[in-house]
């Protein structure tokens, strides 16, 4: 699935290993999927802060040139979706500053819910923002606070903020990092073998950032706990009260690779509990099992092992299309989608086709789809969702459409169905969408799905209105 959800970031921490500022590359670089318009890396050697961001891709923005000026065995790094524009450098993170408490650098995964009450209450007391994102407001809690230590300044700022964040911080000798006490966004803990039996740590959005820089997976970083990383040992601290827990299933649905393992559980085996759970609600008397690369794969497969249906790859998936390209002068119709898929006809030609993926946001991408699969020789299109009509925009760090334009909250299966153009549509249910990620303990948040938000939301039209003006 492409041009639908926006993911908004992934973030990495090194700790004790001499070629730190390479590592946090590598692991962002494996962590591509999570954000592909901007990024960043901050290191420490012990003393000062180095720092290089760009908008662009990882591996076009960290050459060997860039790395040699990151020294230090500490590094934090972000990779982020941002908007377009000439300021959007300016939210690229990580961001570091000089203050009270030393010299320090953060980057976050999420979405602070009372980012404009914050702004406003920092503003009255003097401070001074660059830019736009909720992170600076991270910094600007810590400056301000009046507790003595950086560890005592950081739970202080946390304790003020709402909404979703798994974060990492950098200072001259330490890194703490810090997840929401609701455990939104996913953040996970590695143990590196370091020259001279020592050992080196990494804390990454997902385990798959483990697999490429030699790190072995220990655990998570608990909802609302802060760990503390430093010469004198490592800390583990809870800095806030427990609450329930509401882990995004939308990373298990679509944002993870499905290499991770999120939350302590491994993404193929949700995905391809989810085909198979589809199969049994939705099945379809037809040829084959064909996903939507690359986000459909593990459901279709799942869902041609349940049914008994050959899987085969129709749809094929153009890896290398850019941030720009070159549109012919002539209009060439669904243009954008054709440049990113093109269907093998040898396997469509006059079958009947059930088509997997895993959401439909405004429809309009899944109707060029349709039409490409049809316009290619299908007989039939079926297409199959692998979770339940997309409702409700997320205000947890996913950037969704507003409600009015999610074509789920106002429109029926069956008004979708002729929307898109499929001779049937069927969505998963909640229920199962419940049972493919065992949610035994109701510890995942589907306000997606069902507009019900885990956290008090003072002014949902102020938020939406926030975020389009940040856009």
């Amino acid at each position: 699935m492409f041009d639908k959800f926006h993911e908004e970031c992934g973030v990495i921490a090194i700790y004790g290993h001499p070629e730190a500022a390479k590592l946090a590359y590598l692991a962002l670089y494996a962590l591509q999927h999570r954000g592909q318009e901007s990024a960043g890396i901050c290191t420490s050697d012990g003393l000062e802060v180095f720092s290089h961001k760009s908008m662009g891709h990882v591996a076009d923005i960290f050459t060997s040139d860039v790395l040699a000026t990151l020294p230090g065995e500490l590094a934090i790094g972000h990779t982020r979706y941002s908007t377009a524009g000439d300021t959007a450098l300016l939210n690229a993170q990580p961001f570091s500053v000089v203050c009270s408490k030393g010299r320090l650098a953060v980057a976050h995964n999420g979405n602070i819910t009372n980012a404009a009450d914050l702004r406003a209450y920092l503003g009255r007391r003097g401070a001074i923002f660059q830019a736009s994102s909720d992170t600076e407001l991270i910094l600007h809690l810590v400056a301000h606070s009046s507790e003595r230590t950086l560890a005592g300044a950081l739970r202080d700022a946390l304790l003020q903020i709402e909404g979703a964040f798994s974060l990492v911080l950098l200072a001259e000798d330490r890194i703490i990092v810090a997840r929401d006490p609701h455990g939104f966004r996913p953040l996970v803990v590695g143990e590196m073998e370091v020259s001279g039996g020592r050992k080196g740590y990494a804390i990454a959005s997902e385990t798959c950032a483990f697999d490429l820089i030699g790190a072995v997976y220990l655990h998570e970083v608990d909802p609302g706990e802060m760990i503390v990383i430093a010469p004198e040992g490592i800390i583990r601290e809870r800095y806030a009260p427990e609450q329930p827990r509401s882990q995004c299933v939308f990373e298990h649905v679509y944002f993870s690779r499905p290499d991770s393992i999120v939350f302590g559980r491994a993404v193929e085996e949700s995905r391809e509990n989810l085909g198979r759970l589809l199969a049994r609600e939705c099945p379809a008397d037809a040829d084959l099992v064909v996903p939507v690369p690359d986000s459909g794969v593990a459901a279709a497969i799942g869902y041609a092992a349940e049914s008994g249906l050959p899987f085969r790859q129709a749809l094929i998936r153009n890896h290398y299309v850019g941030r720009t390209f070159i549109e012919p002068s002539q209009a060439i119709r669904d243009f954008g989608v054709k440049l990113k898929l093109n269907p093998v006809r040898y396997l469509l030609q006059g079958q009947s086709v059930v088509l997997v993926d895993d959401s439909i946001v405004r429809g309009t991408t899944s109707r060029k789809i349709v039409r490409m699969v049809r316009q290619a020789g299908a007989r039939e299109v079926h297409l199959r969702i692998s979770c339940p009509p997309t409702v409700s925009p997320c205000f947890y760090g996913v950037d969704t459409p507003t409600r009015g334009e999610l074509i789920g909250s106002s429109h029926s299966v069956e008004e979708i169905r002729k929307f898109v153009e499929a001779d049937s549509l069927g969505y998963l249910s909640l229920s199962s969408l419940r049972k493919a990620v065992a949610d035994d303990r109701a510890e995942y948040c589907y306000a997606c799905y069902t507009g019900d938000y885990p956290t008090e939301l003072v002014n949902i039209e102020e938020l939406i209105a926030d975020r389009q003006k940040r856009r």
